[in-house]
């Protein structure tokens, strides 16, 4: 923590602000704005807020989370919040002597900046500062990943790859799109698990997000949401699913068959399959988000279909599954050491169905590692 505050702070003297407030316009039960709070101090509560200066750093809380702020961020000062913002804060800007506050526009409502605006707008003249929108500083140091946050990602990566396999193994024909996901999510739940083939099972998971599971004609439609519809032999199955293991998460698509596929479906998963290799094997620190992204897109076309490949090639995962970097056809991302990020190019046929291979890489050494090991086998027998 004290490494990546130094980081910050650096950051922070080059934008020339003298400070940086993190915070999030709700109680945050499901972990979606918190990343930012926690990566900076390790606090995971559901409601908090920071305030990082060149010298000194806050947590600001209400009483709930006296004793668990003290504990879990250790290098920050306590400042109790037990009232609504507008009337706490002041006193915290006063105490840190701040002239230039910056704030992520990102993770700030309307209401939550009015909230901030009208605190500082009481404040005497000469102790009220100046409020500005930063850029995106804490997620830039987010994007590239530390040795012990790699270690976190690549256990979910592993919990998503034995539970796929696990469940792959069990299904048949009259599953419906919901069992199989209930299964999935089961499994990252539960408190032991038997040896898998990876070998003895993780503990300790849940999902980073709703299992999608997307059946013949569904898995036309990218994110459709699973259903009662029962799974037919020979049909398309996309199964995206991803496990958080502390904090970090992982997120895995495989796309299988149940019996015999079609012709269609042997040409277009090889297309797919291919694409993704192929950007594998070319990804290189130095891209830009686009040139990765036309990697995979450029070898769909040539095949004929890329006015079906409509999503962006992959995103960034770590405490969020999707962050930064995006790889995009917009993006000017520049993709460095240290990344994770998915590669997922896919297919989607509508009244057919579709196809969506993704793995998680790293780019260590020059190079795209891949992360995730779960077999890309299209027919379940």
């Amino acid at each position: 923590m004290k490494q990546r505050l130094a980081k910050l702070r650096a950051l922070l003297d080059e934008e020339g602000l003298n400070a940086l407030f993190v915070t999030s316009p709700v109680e945050d039960l499901h972990r979606s704005y918190a990343a930012n709070r926690r990566y900076l101090s390790g606090f995971t509560g559901s409601v908090g807020h920071l305030l990082i200066t060149k010298d000194a750093a806050f947590i600001a809380v209400d009483f709930r989370y006296y004793e668990q702020a003290q504990q879990e961020a250790a290098g920050f000062q306590l400042f109790p919040a037990n009232d609504p913002l507008p009337q706490w804060l002041p006193k915290l800007l006063t105490e840190a002597g701040i002239k230039k506050l910056g704030f992520n526009p990102h993770e700030v409502t309307y209401a939550r900046y009015r909230e901030i605006a009208q605190a500082i707008s009481g404040m005497p003249a000469g102790e009220r500062p100046k409020l500005l929108t930063a850029p995106l500083l804490v997620e830039r140091l987010r994007a590239r990943k530390e040795p012990e946050e790699l270690e976190l990602i690549q256990r979910a990566v592993d919990l998503a790859d034995e539970a796929f396999q696990a469940v792959a193994q069990r299904l048949e024909p009259g599953w419906t799109e919901r069992q199989v996901a209930q299964a999935i999510e089961d499994y990252f739940r539960a408190p032991g698990r038997a040896a898998g083939p990876g070998g003895p099972g993780i503990k300790g998971g849940d999902p980073s997000f709703e299992t999608i599971v997307a059946a013949g004609p569904n898995a036309s439609k990218p994110h459709h949401q699973p259903t009662d519809q029962p799974i037919g032999e020979g049909e398309p199955v996309i199964i995206d699913m991803g496990a958080r293991i502390d904090g970090y998460c992982s997120d895995l698509s495989r796309t299988i068959v149940l019996g015999r596929p079609d012709d269609r479906f042997r040409v277009l998963y090889d297309i797919v399959l291919g694409a993704q290799l192929t950007a594998e094997a070319l990804v290189r620190p130095g891209m830009t988000g686009e040139e990765a992204h036309m990697l995979a897109y450029s070898f769909i076309a040539e095949a004929g279909y890329g006015e079906h490949f409509g999503h962006g090639l992959g995103h960034g995962v770590g405490l969020q599954v999707h962050e930064a970097p995006r790889l995009a056809r917009t993006s000017k991302d520049t993709l460095q050491e240290g990344m994770v990020f998915t590669v997922e190019p896919g297919i989607y046929i509508p009244g057919w169905g579709g196809i969506r291979i993704e793995d998680m890489v790293v780019l260590e050494d020059g190079k795209v590692r891949v992360l995730s090991r779960a077999p890309k086998v299209e027919r379940i027998a």
